[in-house]
């Protein structure tokens, strides 16, 4: 860059204090460009959330006033069937029903009723393990419930549900209560040593694999409704249960299971979801985007919200269950019933829809549940008191289907929502090897998709910097400024300016954030006589997004952010791209013949990839560290959760990481140290196939000298002597 009028000026002030010897908090503390300066971002840990809400927000708000307009019963009808299509769109429909291969492990009888422990496959292979709880005389056929339970690890074990499951089966009902994924005796990541999850609590065992299938375009959702689903198929060919007479209930994440099984099988008469009903709005306002099964793959942006949970159901009864106090905002569920209540007034039944309220937290109160059994009491046609009587628990011995207490451990050959999900994903990766034989037609379409589905938006225009300091080294000087992100946030990078710049700037990235190399890797390029431009992107350095963590936090990873990137049809890759590029646009209105060619370490390779393949003014690029590829996300069931930033929902069903180095050529590309999903270093054969795809299209323009992959314990200083020669 061509800092000729500046360079003289930004040396004549050298201190004394600029040659003290700093300690190393205080070192840290001067390449802080707006942390603990800047009052306007005092919340920085937040920005990333806030940014990705406010997409959700415009979308909500737009989707309200068309709600709004529909004011005719034939409009309703029309979107009930369009929005119950787009749920399974979203979630990945299944083609099939397969045998259930139901089977009864015990029986246990208890005073007024039995219980059969069961297992059954929703799909071959796919265990689901359950019981059945029937009356000793009950109405021949009996209506009967499926109970869904929360995010507990004991399932309908716990205290908390055993309590309405027997009450419901002491007034008559046949209930069959299931172990949703990764709770009960069905964990998907168990540490056979210590009987628990590997990755930790349920919410995090629903969002590890959850990722996994965003990246394919589908939601780990679809594997609990078609558990509910599939149950119900099994409760209807009991000769005890009236198949016209099926209800559905559920607290917490089972609530959230009832809303979206009672949405989407036609035979569900009555629903009664509880704690979950509240609206994205208020949600995202609130507690935020909660854990993997509880979003759709770009659900807010195709306009799915909760209250098209019960629209869809009308005039269908419906009984929505909330606590005063609960997390799941009940501001957010009384403007939900509102909304609902017209649609149920306009369909002639607005006595279908009830609200019962109870004075409590996130739970149970026993007001809502003898709301509850009154409404199952009054819709299932089952009369009685709904008084709630007591009980006497049961033991997890008395309620064990598998022979070790885990399907897991209980059975040799089965299958899980990874190896399901591998199977789904094997089909887009599939396609996209197809569309890579022809791969000049491919290489044309790659960026347009990544554009896509990175949700990524071009900036117009260039902003002005705010220039808020610097710094002097023995033979350089750091300069610190901050620019307008996409958002209403900053982007705060550091200049490093060489004595004399040799017309080269370089933008360089670290997941640590812009000081994390300041006095190694990027002072070695500075001494090179390299401009180098360090930012701190959104959940970067400054900006790291460390402070809301959601209720699926992985190692220190908030994946609810992620959601609510994935939610809105966007990504953290695409803001990355865009606030790449706004830099860029920065260095060319300064100085416009520089060259200007990035650097990027580990997982912040993707970003730079992306938005090299949407600017050609980026000359070349050095991606060092990075994992290989999408495609070996979803085909190892292990992956590092600090990758799951720098991933794109939905793009394995267009391209991958290959396809944007390829998009690169002809222009210098240096790939180097790749790793495997769980950060293992490539040996050089692998390294060698990882590039196969890049090195293909180099090939074919004719530019295969300008494409450079290796596997080098020093890659800095390969990176040192390649930029010389570039």
């Amino acid at each position: 860059m061509n800092f000729s009028l500046k360079i003289p000026l930004l040396f004549l002030g050298i201190s004394l204090c600029a040659v003290i010897c700093p300690s190393d908090c205080a070192a840290q503390a001067e390449l802080e460009v707006v942390k603990n300066k800047w009052i306007k971002y005092s919340d920085l840990p937040n920005l990333l959330y806030h940014h990705l809400a406010e997409d959700a927000y415009r979308l909500l708000d737009k989707e309200a006033v068309q709600v709004a307009a529909i004011k005719i019963r034939a409009d309703w009808q029309r979107r009930q069937r369009e929005k119950k299509a787009a749920i399974w769109k979203q979630i990945g429909g299944f083609k099939e029903k397969t045998p259930l291969n139901a089977r009864i492990t015990s029986v246990i009888r208890k005073e007024g009723f039995r219980i059969e422990n069961l297992i059954y496959e929703s799909l071959p292979g796919y265990y689901v393990t359950a019981s059945l709880f029937i009356p000793d005389a009950p109405t021949s056929p009996a209506p009967a419930i499926l109970f869904c339970s929360g995010h507990s690890a004991q399932a309908y074990r716990r205290d908390v549900y055993q309590l309405p499951l027997q009450n419901l089966v002491k007034k008559g009902f046949v209930v069959l209560a299931i172990d949703p994924v990764s709770q009960g005796e069905r964990l998907q990541y168990l540490n056979p040593s210590t009987g628990e999850s590997e990755i930790g609590s349920s919410t995090g065992e629903h969002s590890y694999p959850a990722v996994q299938s965003f990246l394919i375009g589908q939601s780990v959702a679809r594997y609990f409704v078609w558990d509910g689903i599939r149950g119900i198929d099994y409760l209807i060919s009991r000769k005890e249960v009236d198949p016209a007479r099926i209800g559905v209930h559920g607290l917490s994440g089972g609530g959230t299971q009832a809303a979206y099984i009672g949405a989407l099988d036609d035979r569900v008469l009555a629903s009664a979801p509880c704690g979950y009903i509240t609206g994205f709005k208020r949600l995202i306002e609130s507690i935020g985007a909660q854990d993997g099964e509880q979003n759709f793959y770009h659900g807010i942006k195709e306009g799915i919200d909760h209250a098209d949970m019960l629209e869809i159901r009308a005039p269908k009864p419906t009984l929505i269950m909330a606590t005063t106090r609960d997390f799941f905002n009940i501001s957010g569920t009384q403007d939900v019933f509102r909304r609902v209540k017209k649609l149920y007034q306009l369909f002639g039944a607005g006595e279908n829809l009830e609200m019962v309220e109870g004075d409590y937290e996130h739970g149970y109160e026993q007001t809502i549940r003898e709301g509850m059994y009154a409404f199952f009491q009054k819709h299932l046609k089952m009369p009685g008191s709904p008084r709630e009587l007591p009980i006497t628990l049961l033991t997890v011995e008395e309620l064990r289907k598998t022979p070790t207490g885990q399907v897991a451990t209980s059975f040799a050959r089965r299958e899980t929502v990874f190896t399901l999900n591998k199977r789904e994903s094997a089909l887009w990766i599939g396609r996209l090897q197809k569309a890579r034989e022809g791969i000049a037609t491919h290489q044309k379409q790659v960026v347009s998709a990544a554009r896509q589905y990175s949700g990524f938006r071009a900036p117009s225009g260039v902003g002005s910097p705010v220039f808020t300091g610097r710094i002097h080294r023995s033979d350089y000087v750091i300069e610190r400024y901050f620019l307008k992100g996409e958002g209403d946030y900053p982007i705060p990078y550091l200049l490093f300016v060489p004595a004399k710049p040799s017309g080269k700037t370089i933008i360089y990235l670290h997941p640590g954030g812009k000081a994390q190399e300041a006095s190694g890797e990027i002072e070695r390029l500075v001494k090179e006589g390299l401009t180098v431009l360090a930012p701190d992107l959104l959940g970067v350095g400054e900006l790291i997004s460390d402070r809301f963590k959601g209720d699926a936090s992985i190692e220190g990873i908030s994946y609810n952010v992620w959601f609510t990137a994935a939610l809105t049809g966007r990504s953290i890759v695409g803001v990355h791209a865009s606030d790449l590029i706004r830099l860029v646009n920065w260095v060319k209105q300064t100085a416009p013949g520089e060259e200007i060619w990035g650097i990027a370490r580990d997982e912040m390779g993707p970003s730079l990839l992306h938005a090299m393949a949407f600017d050609s003014r980026i000359s070349g690029a050095a991606v060092v560290g990075m994992y290989s590829s999408y495609q070996a996300v979803v085909e190892n069931e292990r992956y590092k959760p600090k990758f799951v930033y720098s991933m794109v929902p939905g793009a394995l069903r267009a391209y991958d990481l290959p396809d944007l180095a390829a998009a690169v050529a002809p222009r210098p590309l240096l790939l180097a140290n790749f790793v495997d999903s769980n950060g293992r270093l490539l040996d050089s054969a692998e390294m060698s196939a990882a590039s196969a795809v890049a090195g293909r299209y180099y090939e074919i323009n004719h530019a295969a000298h300008f494409l450079k992959t290796m596997v080098d314990p020093d890659p800095m200083a390969s990176v040192m002597d390649w930029l010389r020669k570039n």
